[in-house]
């Protein structure tokens, strides 16, 4: 089978590499893909658009494709589920109806309240004074969020009143038209990721990532620094009470609004200190850098799990077995990130990495006769496992020393939560 993948991150260099394990894949096409995918063995990149539906399409159909997986929440959010659908290509990922829940954080918490999800109190705001004297009212901590995609950028966690009202400021001049405003949670976070065929879920094991860029999670949201699986904070009756009180009745609740979501549904949650899950925001995607951190520790076929979905046939497939272990993933990034940076610096030590028992999943890179270089803010992560999560980080950090790039930077703490540091 061929499998088209669309996208052109870390997430999808690392679906592929899941892909290619099974003898039963036998190329994997990226749109538009990146340097490391382009030098990928059974990989492939087309300089095709990811919001040029016609043209991936046309690809699709010409190709023989079997299953278009699509990586990024942008196209999803366009519609290209439903535009492939109706040219009769299988597609796993939600249509634009039900990719809402992540292009509508204001649709989303509606979503919630209505299925009775536990998720923060909320305000919504199309206006920025309103916005900034509810913020005075409320005090800090606050949270303030862009209603649409923004990358992973769009969440502020003010500290201070004034904070917060720069915040709201910021975003309506960035042409955001409603803002939502958040009661401030206290916990830890935790990525719970499921897929579902629109009727069943099965969850993957639950991770952390690390979204500021500085350590000690400390200084702007980037799109996510680093990650680890299975974060020991969900066990397992945890992880029962996340199935049952938020992921199946999401899917029940999306279903009642005769919306066909068949995906990735995935929940990013806060647990309160007395253990509770609450919902902070879903996301109608795999994770970013989480899928460099699980999809290694994955033993289930990933195409037999991607093929259900699409055919409404989750619940025949037997329960999801996993390698015993961890893994983590730290990401490199420009210098510079989330802010300005440069592109073009060349990239050493990608082999050397990778003869250390890791594996290099690229992101923002591209070929430039037959040299890789940085193209992007997160350019690179480094994914290791091991029999313990020590094991995996010590292997993970190991690994990135071999590489090299002018301005690389990462963080050097990934994990420090679960490690109890």
């Amino acid at each position: 089978m061929k499998v088209l993948v669309v996208g052109n991150g870390g997430r999808e260099h690392a679906l592929a590499w899941k892909l290619l394990q099974s003898q039963r894949i036998k190329q994997v096409i990226f749109i538009p893909g990146n340097g490391g995918t382009a030098t990928t063995e059974g990989c492939q990149n087309f300089p095709i658009r990811v919001d040029d539906f016609e043209g991936i399409a046309r690809f699709a159909l010409v190709n023989g494709i079997s299953l278009v997986v699509v990586g990024p929440e942008l196209p999803l959010a366009a519609g290209i589920t439903d535009y492939l659908q109706q040219e009769n290509l299988m597609v796993f990922g939600p249509t634009q109806e039900g990719a809402q829940i992540e292009s509508s954080k204001n649709w989303a918490k509606k979503l919630m309240q209505s299925a009775g999800i536990p998720t923060a109190s909320f305000a919504t705001f199309t206006e920025v004074e309103p916005a900034k004297a509810y913020v005075q009212e409320q005090g800090a901590p606050i949270v303030v969020k862009a209603d649409g995609l923004a990358a992973g950028k769009g969440v502020t966690v003010a500290a201070t009143v004034e904070e917060a009202q720069l915040a709201v400021e910021s975003l309506f001049e960035k042409g955001f038209g409603t803002v939502i405003i958040e009661e401030y949670l206290t916990g830890q976070e935790v990525s719970v990721l499921a897929l579902t065929d629109g009727l069943s879920i099965r969850t993957l094991l639950p991770a952390q990532d690390h979204k500021p860029i500085g350590e000690g999670d400390t200084g702007e949201n980037t799109g996510g620094m680093g990650a680890y699986a299975p974060a020991p904070i969900v066990n397992q009756a945890l992880m029962r009470r996340i199935e049952q009180d938020i992921l199946q009745p999401v899917v029940e609740a999306l279903r009642e609004r005769d919306i066909d979501y068949r995906g990735v549904l995935y929940a990013g949650l806060m647990i309160t200190p007395a253990g509770d899950p609450i919902v902070l925001e879903f996301n109608c995607r795999f994770g970013d850098p989480e899928t460099q951190a699980i999809l290694p520790l994955l033993e289930t076929p990933l195409e037999d799990l991607l093929f259900a979905c699409t055919k409404q046939q989750l619940s025949q497939l037997p329960p999801i077995t996993w390698k015993p272990g961890a893994a983590a993933c730290v990401v490199a990034a420009s210098e510079g990130y989330p802010g300005a940076y440069q592109k073009g610096k060349i990239i050493t030590g990608i082999e050397q990495a990778q003869a250390k028992t890791a594996t290099v999943f690229c992101a923002g890179t591209r070929l430039v006769q037959q040299q890789l270089v940085t193209d992007g803010g997160r350019v690179l992560g480094v994914t290791a496992t091991g029999d313990t999560l020590e094991e995996a980080i010590a292997q993970a950090y190991a690994a990135m020393d071999c590489i090299q790039f002018e301005g690389m930077y990462y963080r050097r703490d990934i994990g420090y939560r679960a490690m109890g540091n």
